[in-house]
């Protein structure tokens, strides 16, 4: 230990767990479940040659959430991460208004074997899809699988691909849209393209499909992963996706548009936005995994519609 003499308490014992972040282990060290010499220490003690450290990890605490049968599909699981397919309508984390029935709830449901995050047996939320989007999600079992889902993220390295029905024709066969993303300065629920303060906020997408009704099927693929990233970038291109309440048009907008021939007048239920592709290092076998899900049916039969009433210009069929 003499090469770390001098070292930080926290930042020693992250190098010696490096299943455990750091928050969690100045939470441990306050808890007092770390001891220097058999007393209590604090995060920023400089260690000495010679000093004994105790680490023990307390059982983790049981969530005051109670399991719940929710619907989704497993798509991968073992004993570090699932992979699922979240269905639209499912809010991913308890939130007002949303205090059961959530994709949470269901988890702790499905999953006997949660050995803890943060020392509370709870899945691990590394990303989050909106109520409305559908797709594909990869949820941690415990902190070392957590700390390196949250890595993968945080570096652009987890590949998330798209498919989004938008208004309007694009200008291009792909383009990139490069829009710093922040808090709406009034609106402090939605998100808004804000160059002055908004954080970097990449996305890449390319034309599927088009429809003389003027509608762009399209597929993308985003580098970073802001709040309502999509629906505001595409929002802020004069192309809102289809179906969205906040950033797109609403009802009054599709009153009297029988779109061509399609018997649908009314708005779609929720955006047309689904997270089709998810790729990322297993964060135990190093192995690159990639997963792909089809379009729900809501989305397939807004698709078919479209193009059964003109012969459109197909590039890839979902």
């Amino acid at each position: 230990m003499q090469k770390e003499e001098g070292a930080r308490l926290d930042r020693f014992l992250v190098s010696r767990k490096a299943d455990l972040s750091r928050s969690r282990i100045q939470d441990l060290i306050k808890s007092e479940a770390v001891t220097i010499n058999g007393g209590a220490s604090r995060p920023s003690y400089r260690i000495r040659a010679g000093d004994q450290i105790v680490l023990t990890l307390p059982e983790p605490s049981p969530t005051l959430l109670a399991p719940e049968p929710v619907a989704f599909d497993i798509v991968y699981e073992d004993g570090y991460v699932v992979v699922v397919n979240k269905p639209p309508g499912l809010v991913v984390h308890p939130a007002p208004g949303h205090a059961t029935g959530t994709l949470v709830h269901g988890l702790l449901w499905h999953c006997r074997d949660l050995s803890g995050i943060g020392g509370v047996t709870r899945p691990g939320i590394v990303h989050r899809l909106d109520k409305d989007t559908s797709g594909l999600m990869v949820v941690a079992k415990n902190d070392r699988a957590h700390l390196s889902l949250a890595h993968q993220f945080k570096s652009g390295e987890i590949r998330k691909e798209y498919r989004a029905l938008v208004h309007g024709f694009l200008q291009g066969s792909k383009g990139i849209i490069d829009a710093p993303i922040a808090r709406h300065a009034r609106k402090r629920k939605e998100m808004a393209v804000v160059p002055e303060r908004g954080k970097e906020a990449v996305t890449n997408w390319w034309l599927l499909e088009s429809y003389q009704a003027g509608f762009s099927f399209v597929g993308v693929q985003i580098k970073t992963g802001r709040t309502h990233q999509i629906r505001v970038h595409f929002s802020h291109l004069g192309h809102p996706v289809v179906g969205d309440p906040v950033y797109g048009y609403g009802k009054r907008w599709w009153k009297g548009r029988p779109l061509h021939g399609m018997e649908r007048r009314d708005p779609p239920r929720r955006q047309m936005l689904h997270a089709k592709r998810l790729s990322f290092v297993h964060p135990e076998s190093g192995r690159y995994m990639d997963f792909a899900s089809d379009l729900p049916a809501d989305f397939r039969e807004m698709l078919q519609g479209l193009r059964q009433t003109e012969s459109g210009s197909p590039v890839e069929k979902p």
